[in-house]
């Protein structure tokens, strides 16, 4: 779960202000996320379409599927340490720390019915029959693709850890359980590359507001122009509240801003060739 609390103040090196969105640790986490999905990404989808040119020719150049199936499981692994790291972070501020933001309010990951209304609002907006509806800290679209991750971590999950040791849960899982995992495995991961190489990009880097890359998750920050026009609820709200100043943040040095350039870059880049790939293995 996002930290919900104002992050320390600094000082700006430029003119303009910019605002502390995520912490250091969040864009940690975020990196191992997108790195380890693109390779459970790159090396499933050989796997899955293992009769097609391309992956026959990947296996070549790695050194055989066995090689393939070795770095799915790493990534598989790191992946899920990852997301136990996060839950531990969930439950230690939620429930030890009693930090009830975390499961309710205007900072929170969980979904309210302003989600809904902003859902069908958006809707209406799109067609031409509202306004734009104004969003808070995290739009209804962040919620859902946080959440998503969790629904992934338990099915297709599950179901690899399930063929990875089938001999362990043989002994309480039937036979037709074990060859069902197979296919909500494979079914449910092409749904989930498919979903964030398509909409998730979309939806984050490729719509007009944060083309052709939004680079908040990866310096942190963000201007505060950038602050007003995407969450003008929660600037408001921090405003109003005399919070505002205790997120400002440095702006982030150019260094950091041309890595994150080339890293979203390639990371959109094979996003977008397995997409284009698994969309030809699938329909051929």
């Amino acid at each position: 779960m996002p930290d919900l609390e104002p992050t320390v103040a600094t000082t700006t090196k430029t003119g303009g202000r910019f605002f502390t969105r995520f912490t250091r640790q969040q864009r940690y986490m975020h990196a191992v996320l997108f790195t380890t999905f693109l390779g459970l990404a790159g090396t499933g989808l050989p796997l899955r379409f293992s009769e097609s040119i391309w992956a026959r020719g990947l296996a070549r150049g790695v050194g055989g599927f066995g090689a393939i199936l070795f770095f799915h499981k790493l990534c598989a692994v790191v992946l899920t340490i990852a997301f136990l790291i996060h839950l531990k972070e969930i439950f230690t501020r939620g429930i030890v720390h009693r930090e009830m933001g975390v499961f309710w309010g205007s900072n929170s990951m969980v979904a309210n019915w302003k989600d809904a209304k902003d859902l069908f609002g958006h809707l209406r907006w799109f067609v031409g029959l509202g306004p734009k509806p104004n969003f808070d800290r995290y739009a209804y679209w962040e919620k859902f693709d946080y959440w998503a991750v969790f629904w992934g971590m338990i099915v297709i999950g599950f179901s690899g850890y399930a063929m990875w040791f089938a001999p362990f849960f043989a002994h309480f899982l039937p036979g037709w359980a074990l060859n069902a995992v197979l296919v909500i495995h494979s079914e449910e991961g092409l749904l989930a590359i498919l979903f964030i190489f398509s909409i998730h990009f979309v939806n984050t880097h490729l719509r007009p507001d944060s083309f052709p890359m939004d680079m908040v998750v990866f310096t942190g920050v963000e201007s505060e122009e950038e602050f007003k026009l995407k969450r003008p609820l929660e600037y408001e709200r921090l405003k109003r509240e005399g919070k505002l100043e205790g997120r400002l943040g440095e702006a982030p040095q150019t260094w950091l801003i041309n890595f994150s350039r080339v890293v979203g870059t390639i990371a959109i880049v094979i996003g977008l060739t397995l997409l284009v790939l698994t969309l030809t293995a699938y329909f051929s």
